[in-house]
């Protein structure tokens, strides 16, 4: 078996990525949030160019999927009249950032986060997959999720946090972004081919930028009503698009709010049964991690969705089921991990994907049968 192919970049709109089934498009939601109107529109793009589904990244972007490439630009085209695009495509690919979903129209957050939308231009070249995160509600809620270099609250009130560091620099809200940006440089003269994310070069970080701890980190968010509108789970971070079309019209909803935990927040809406989604923060999809698989992922050396919802109740703890050995479904560890090998899988336990496996060569059908508590 060949080794998979590793990118070492996503796709985004006006850069998208082949895959087994066509091209992924790659939106990214300013301030994690769609407009209700920008939301259906998306639905309905995901109809008319996709596959029907949409994905929700552990980035808290949203991708189509199965798109046609002589398709590409009439999309493109769709997607900018949703206001859904960015005219520069330079700046498309500074955009990622993640954003704690609870924030309120206005405060701190939101501020800090226009702001940083606003100055990305004034950021140097970074590594593709670079990210900051905006955590800066009462709680800290990103705290686990993929980012560089996070501006987060503490007991003191405000820091900057270089990714890998117990601790930051303390700033305010009028020079944070400075900061945000200077750290960046000194990211990009430090960072090498082989050191492209910020936890690899924190050896050489200067104390300037330390010596402030960070807040205290909040519960997760789980499915059901909360103080903005209603969660809903995604299994697999898959959202039928029809299926959410209608919630989100059911719901009164005004906007719909992304993160990274395969989460939706309804903003404004009612919580009204949807089968279609994950209700109950207990369900065991929402502890289960599965990629597309096989034939969506020419990655892929097996089928992932159908064994990963099979043995998703038969799992103690997280289960991941990933089409080969990259893991892009869940870059940490899982109690059980298959992985697709010639079309069969391998075990890993308390592990990734790439792991080493300690067995090696199982079928469904022997899967079926293990005990996995």
């Amino acid at each position: 078996m060949s080794a998979p192919i590793v990118q070492g970049w996503c796709p985004g709109a006006h850069r998208p990525m082949m895959s087994g089934d066509g091209l992924v498009v790659r939106v990214r939601p300013r301030l994690a949030r769609l407009d209700a109107d920008q939301a259906l529109g998306l639905c309905d793009l995901a109809d008319r160019f996709g596959n029907g589904s949409i994905d929700l990244t552990n980035r808290a972007n949203l991708q189509l999927r199965g798109v046609e490439e002589e398709d590409h630009q009439p999309l493109l085209k769709e997607l900018a009249a949703l206001n859904l695009l960015d005219a520069e495509p330079g700046i498309e690919i500074r955009r990622n950032i993640l954003v704690t979903p609870l924030y309120q129209a206005g405060d701190l957050t939101a501020r800090l986060t226009h702001e940083l939308i606003d100055r990305l231009a004034e950021l140097p070249a970074l590594p593709a997959k670079f990210g900051f995160a905006i955590d800066t509600g009462p709680e800290r809620l990103l705290a686990s999720d993929s980012a560089d270099i996070r501006l987060e609250t503490s007991a003191g009130g405000l820091i900057l946090r270089a990714d890998g560091c117990e601790t930051g620099r303390s700033v305010t809200e009028t020079d944070a972004i400075d900061h945000v940006i200077a750290l960046a440089m000194w990211f990009a003269e430090t960072y090498t081919p082989e050191t492209r994310r910020m936890a690899r070069v924190i050896d050489a970080l200067p104390q300037e930028w330390q010596g402030c701890a960070p807040g205290s980190v909040g519960a997760k968010l789980q499915p059901g009503p909360c103080e903005l509108g209603a969660l809903y789970g995604a299994a697999f971070g898959s959202l039928p698009a029809r299926k959410l079309y209608d919630l989100i019209e059911d719901s009164g909803a005004c906007a719909l709010r992304v993160t990274p935990w395969r989460l939706i927040l309804l903003e404004g809406g009612a919580a009204i049964p949807a089968p279609a989604f994950v209700e109950n923060g207990t369900d065991p999809l929402m502890t289960t991690d599965a990629c597309p698989g096989a034939p969506f992922c020419p990655q892929a050396q097996t089928e992932t969705r159908d064994i990963a919802r099979a043995l998703a109740s038969r799992v103690a703890g997280r289960l991941h089921v990933s089409g080969c050995s990259k893991g892009c479904a869940r870059m940490g560890p899982a109690d059980i991990t298959l992985v697709g090998a010639n079309g069969r899988f391998d075990l890993v336990k308390q592990g990734r994907a790439g792991d080493e496996p300690s067995q090696r060569g199982l079928d469904p059908e022997t899967l079926m049968t293990m005990d996995f508590t």
